[in-house]
């Protein structure tokens, strides 16, 4: 079976790294967790739970505070990106940013927070080939250098919003929607959409982090990409359309998972993953992950 450090050795400098949550957490840390925030946000609203309910994602969670909170979704949202104020930055985050530097590849993640651009040091950068929209900055990453290109070198770019930008932060369902509704807009655009000839060359997201995920090769860790990831699902979705219709584009994607039995839903997560052109590693502890000699080469 391959493992990490393998595809690290052999494809480090093509690749795009894309990470969640599960970085925060590595060597047993709950501190910067997204549903101890949502449980906080959850108790300052009254609903007093002193456990996270089963039956609920992430995203429904967040939608039943908001009707909760009689839908005053963006004072929720800048709560949210406040309690993140204060994480900080541990050994996992500089040497997987530390590699990624070196390698001068891109980072997307999930996140919100700053850490990892704070693990690089690198400063807020953005392409000026449209509009800024604070409620989308996709063209908006954390960088050393700006690079016209995504995938031209490093840059931390977030998917589902940054904290510095309160109003860009996805957590509901119906926030889900609405980034696929974005982003299948432009792909769909009748003269310059991504399935054309040539597409990603001339397309409106060519200069944003949804150029990464069809140019580059992905490997994805510490993200659990289960049903409540509705908008990165559908992207993946569209990715293997893409290179279904342009077999000669095709690029490489791998998974790192942690192994759980005791799981009945991975299974079928996994067959998800295999059937949008993953490579599913399995690992039996996290720190297989973040404790890689690999990061330091």
């Amino acid at each position: 079976m391959m493992k990490l450090s393998d595809i690290l050795q052999t494809h480090g400098d093509e690749l795009a790294l894309i990470l969640g949550n599960g970085i925060h957490l590595a060597g047993g840390g709950r501190g910067n967790s997204w549903r101890g925030l949502l449980l906080d946000l959850a108790n300052k609203s009254g609903l007093n739970l002193p456990n996270w309910p089963s039956g609920l994602s992430n995203i429904e969670f967040f939608d039943v505070l908001a009707l909760q909170e009689e839908n005053n979704i963006g004072e929720m949202a800048k709560q949210f990106c406040d309690a993140m104020s204060d994480w900080q930055v541990n050994r996992h985050h500089r040497s997987v940013m530390s590699w990624a530097v070196k390698r001068d590849v891109p980072v997307l993640t999930t996140n919100f927070d700053t850490v990892l651009s704070d693990a690089a040091k690198a400063p807020r950068q953005r392409t000026k080939h449209a509009k800024f929209v604070s409620y989308y900055p996709w063209d908006t990453r954390f960088a050393h250098q700006l690079h016209d290109d995504p995938c031209a070198g490093f840059g931390v770019w977030h998917i589902n919003g940054m904290a510095c930008y309160p109003r860009s932060i996805r957590l509901g369902l119906s926030h889900y929607v609405g980034l696929a509704q974005r982003a299948r807009g432009w792909m769909q655009q009748r003269d310059t959409g991504v399935f054309k000839e040539n597409g990603l060359e001339t397309w409106r997201g060519r200069h944003t982090w949804l150029q990464i995920v069809f140019k580059r090769p992905l490997l994805i860790f510490g993200l659990g990409l289960r049903e409540d990831e509705v908008f990165l699902r559908w992207l993946l979705i569209e990715r293997a359309r893409y290179f279904a219709k342009f077999p000669a584009l095709r690029q490489d994607a791998w998974y790192v998972y942690k192994n759980d039995p005791k799981d009945k839903a991975q299974e079928g997560h996994l067959l998800f993953l295999s059937s949008v052109g993953f490579n599913c590693i399995r690992v039996e502890d996290h720190s297989e992950i973040y404790d890689d000699k690999v990061w330091s080469s």
